[in-house]
């Protein structure tokens, strides 16, 4: 264990309003298309549109009053929303609507659907509850039959979201959005829908091609009476019949399926298939469906290698990283046609696979990279904050997501855990993975990061794919050669990064963003790549099976995509990027046709540079705009006036793009920004919400107290100075003051005082203090002081950081506090008891020693 101090850290704005500046080129769809291809019927009815909404305190029942109007599916942190609010953890979210009763007749049922509703929903219908589903990415339905009344009809859905602070899994979603982490989409996010079934009606298929017997196994599910019911299923090519079986509910009824045209990304062949219930051999229910004929499977190639083999052939999986988010609709895309554009573009550009990153996609996207011939590594959305409840969710999750994405013949790899974000268990889940779904590959850990383009430990990689089918290394920036196992495909799961920063396209106007290295321009960026993909052909000849190039598309902050996060630029032409791939392995012979109506515009291949900019400021040019965007470029000492002419310039500084500028350039009290939020805070607060308002001052606030109290060669005169603060800023003076007073303390070993005010923060300020930096605090006092007061109270502090976070390094330093309290036992058994947990902030070795020192009654603190 070892403790960390941070003097200065980035702060990202964790605001109740989010400003996002770049739209796509698509409007939502005014008619949805059918939201489930694979059981597709004609009786139906979306209820997407603009709901009621109201955000709430968490202990609050149904509202009487509401907010203001939402458009579903969009996330109510998105713009396509219509609201922009950023919902918290303590907090819920309504929707409401009027819906009208479907006709119905002969006993028909009425199903209302949710494509996904991130996280906790419980729907009513008429003040009556019908059901609740937990689970961000899932599809549920409830029957709604019987909830009728006459008149009015009354829906209300109540969501909970804790986002990254509770036990679901989350993905990239976090309430402070920053670096590879993006903004969370809370509540309904997928299509909500209604549909009339018979009173027997066909409730769920799984389909399950076997190209060498020539044969799909079709197991249907009856919902409702099933008694007298019987399956009739029809396979049919180009509208000719080709296959014909029957069966009954819950059996696996075999059809034929001659000569089969097999899918793959060069022929994505897709058989249509018709289902018809019959009750008393009268049909009353027919769906449409469809199905690819394909295998996927792991086999020594000629060389001996281990390779990914598609129906008996090795096919070098060429993919991309897919985060899927988008600039105004976050997790949900704007349209229909934006969702297969995403799919067309990777198509365009010569990738065969897409990994799709931490997120299950709308049915519909996975529809598209099966009809355009794309396949597809599915991860699974990695766990929520470590406990067992966090652990039984991430569980019932992967066992749902396989179910609810097995029929698409595109995905070919299960992948569980990403670069060990909340692992656990892995060999074990592994496996389980592997038993729910024997058909496809199952890629355990992708992958272990390495920097430098090689595997420094080899055995780490081994032990971290025990029932994986493939051994997973990632590498930034350059690719990497994988580790050999017998059995096991060698992939490279994650490489690139290449960053291009387009003017004009960027998430946040006021940062040039990130990748993996410096910011370049199109034609490093090419000449990168292209060594790149030399560097590939070289692993792919000694036995790599596949690579996944991060990304496609920007996101955030992160500007290393090939096309920008809007999608209307792509940073190199799509032939030159095509032309690259193709001399690692050939493009698909359809790309051309299914990607025809493809369109961006190419990058420029140079930018003005600073100095051309700053001339034209000093030659007297102060429109806005050109303002706003010099002040991003210019250094620290022109940044100041550049920044302060530009707010003179605006109109309304209390828009949330204006208030975003003034909290990047404020660095003192003295700075226009600051005068503006001081002079109307209420309004600062209405737009970014108290606390992110409340932090701005505290960063500016602080700056000047910590250029006070460690100035060169002067003690401070901490009594006047808090006099001074507390008069001139009040609370967020205080806070911050007795911050940076404990932190010179610390400089100053003088740990009696260090206490004394750390004390004082915790009983005034219990929030103030993060988990990370509260074990910080407990742990200097364990390594200095043996005062068992003071112990007692780092002891107290370490029990609030378990009880919060719950992971092996946290229960370390609460463990060495007992121990150096005398309290042996006590400490041995929540060392113990740490170790089953996640390492969190790493150092694990260092608890396993820390609990042999214990054993052995030896101290555990420096001498």
């Amino acid at each position: 264990m070892r403790i960390v101090i941070l003097i200065s850290f980035l702060l990202y704005l964790g605001s109740s309003t989010i400003a996002q500046g770049i739209r796509t080129r698509w409007k939502p769809d005014d008619k949805p298309a059918y939201p489930r291809p694979q059981m597709e019927r004609k009786q139906w009815l979306p209820l997407d549109g603009w709901w009621s909404y109201a955000i709430t305190a968490k202990n609050t029942s149904t509202p009487t009053t509401f907010d203001g109007k939402i458009r579903v599916p969009y996330p109510v942190e998105s713009a396509l929303s219509g609201v922009q609010k950023m919902l918290q953890p303590d907090q819920l979210l309504w929707y409401k609507r009027s819906i009208d009763k479907p006709r119905v007749k002969n006993g028909e049922r009425i199903l209302l659907h949710f494509g996904a509703v991130d996280f906790d929903a419980t729907v009513y219908m008429n003040s009556t509850e019908i059901g609740n589903h937990r689970g961000g990415y899932q599809s549920f339905s409830f029957d709604i039959t019987d909830k009728w009344k006459s008149g009015n009809n009354e829906l209300v859905v109540k969501v909970w979201d804790p986002t990254d602070r509770g036990p679901n899994p989350h993905g990239k979603q976090i309430l402070r959005p920053g670096g590879i982490m993006y903004t969370p989409s809370s509540g309904i996010w997928q299509t909500v829908w209604m549909e009339v079934v018979p009173a027997s009606y066909l409730a769920s298929i799984k389909i399950l091609p076997d190209i060498d017997k020539a044969e799909l196994y079709f197991t249907p599910e009856i919902g409702g009476n099933t008694e007298g019911c019987a399956i009739e299923v029809v396979a049919t090519a180009a509208g000719k019949a080709v296959g014909k079986a029957s069966g009954s509910s819950g059996t696996s009824i075999t059809v034929p399926v001659p000569k089969p045209r097999l899918w793959s990304p060069d022929d994505p062949f897709l058989y249509d298939l018709e289902i018809t219930v019959k009750k008393n051999g009268k049909p009353i229910d027919i769906v449409k469906s469809y199905f690819g004929m394909r295998k996927v499977e792991i086999k020594k190639d000629d060389k001996g290698y281990d390779r990914i083999y598609l129906n008996n052939r090795y096919v070098y999986n060429l993919g991309t990283l897919d985060q899927g988010f988008w600039p105004d609709g976050l997790y949900t895309a704007p349209s229909d046609a934006a969702l297969k554009f995403d799919i067309e573009a990777a198509k365009a550009m010569g990738f065969n696979t897409i990994r799709k990153h931490i997120k299950i996609e709308p049915a519909r996207w996975y529809y598209y990279t099966d009809k355009l011939g794309m396949l597809v590594w599915q991860d699974m959305v990695n766990p929520g904050i470590d406990s067992p409840e966090a652990r039984l969710q991430f569980e019932q999750e992967c066992k749902d997501n396989v179910a609810q994405l097995f029929n698409y013949p595109s995905i070919i790899t299960w992948v569980l855990f990403n670069e060990g974000w909340g692992a656990y268990d892995q060999a074990r889940l592994t496996k389980w993975i592997k038993n729910m779904d024997p058909n496809r590959l199952v890629n355990g850990h992708s992958g272990s990061l390495i920097v430098g383009g090689r595997v420094h430990d080899p055995q780490a990689v081994m032990d971290k794919s025990v029932h994986s089918d493939m051994t997973d290394v990632h590498s930034y920036p350059p690719p990497s050669m994988s580790v050999q196992m017998d059995g096991k495909a060698m992939v490279c799961g994650e490489f690139g990064g290449i960053a291009v920063s387009v003017e004009g396209h960027r998430w946040d106007d006021l940062v040039p963003g990130f990748g993996y290295g410096n910011i370049v321009l199109p034609p490093q960026m090419q000449r990168n790549l292209s060594i790149m993909i030399d560097s590939l052909k070289v692993f792919e000849e000694r036995g790599l099976s596949g690579s996944i190039y991060t990304q496609p598309f920007d996101v955030e902050g992160e500007q290393n995509g090939l096309i920008t996060y809007d999608r209307e630029v792509i940073k190199l032409p799509v032939q030159t990027i095509r032309a690259l791939h193709a001399r690692l392995w050939p493009v698909t012979t359809n790309y051309a046709e299914v990607t025809k109506s493809f369109s961006v515009r190419i990058a420029d291949t140079d930018t003005v540079a600073y100095d051309v900019r700053l001339k034209e400021y000093k030659s007297g040019r102060r429109d806005s705009a050109f303002l706003r965007t010099i002040a991003v470029m210019a250094d620290e000492k022109q940044a100041p006036e550049i920044a302060s002419e530009y707010l003179k310039s605006v109109k309304n500084p209390f828009l949330p793009e204006n208030l975003k500028f003034i909290r990047k350039f404020t660095k003192s009290s003295a700075d226009v920004g600051f005068k503006i939020v001081s002079s109307n805070r209420p309004l600062a607060e209405a737009t970014l919400g108290k606390a992110a308002v409340s932090e701005f001052f505290r960063d500016v606030v602080g700056a000047e107290i910590h250029a006070v109290i460690f100035a060169k060669d002067q003690k401070p005169d901490f009594q006047q100075l808090e006099a001074d603060v507390v008069h001139k800023y009040g609370i967020d003076g205080e806070e911050v003051f007795w911050t940076k007073q404990a932190l010179y303390y610390y400089f100053e070993k003088d740990y009696d005082n260090f206490i004394t005010v750390k004390r004082k923060i915790h009983a005034k300020y219990p929030n103030a203090i993060s988990t990370f930096d509260m074990n910080n605090d407990a742990w200097l006092l364990f390594e200095n002081i043996s005062d068992k007061d003071k112990l007692e109270t780092a002891l107290s502090w370490s029990k609030k950081v378990i009880e919060k976070e719950p992971t092996a390094n946290y229960y370390d330093t609460y463990a060495n506090i007992l121990y150096k309290l005398g309290r042996k036992d006590e400490a041995i058994a929540m060392q113990e008891k740490g170790l089953t947990l996640e390492a969190g902030n790493g150092f694990i070795e260092d608890v396993k020693k820390n609990l042999e020192k214990m054993k052995a009654g030896k101290p555990t603190w420096p001498n």
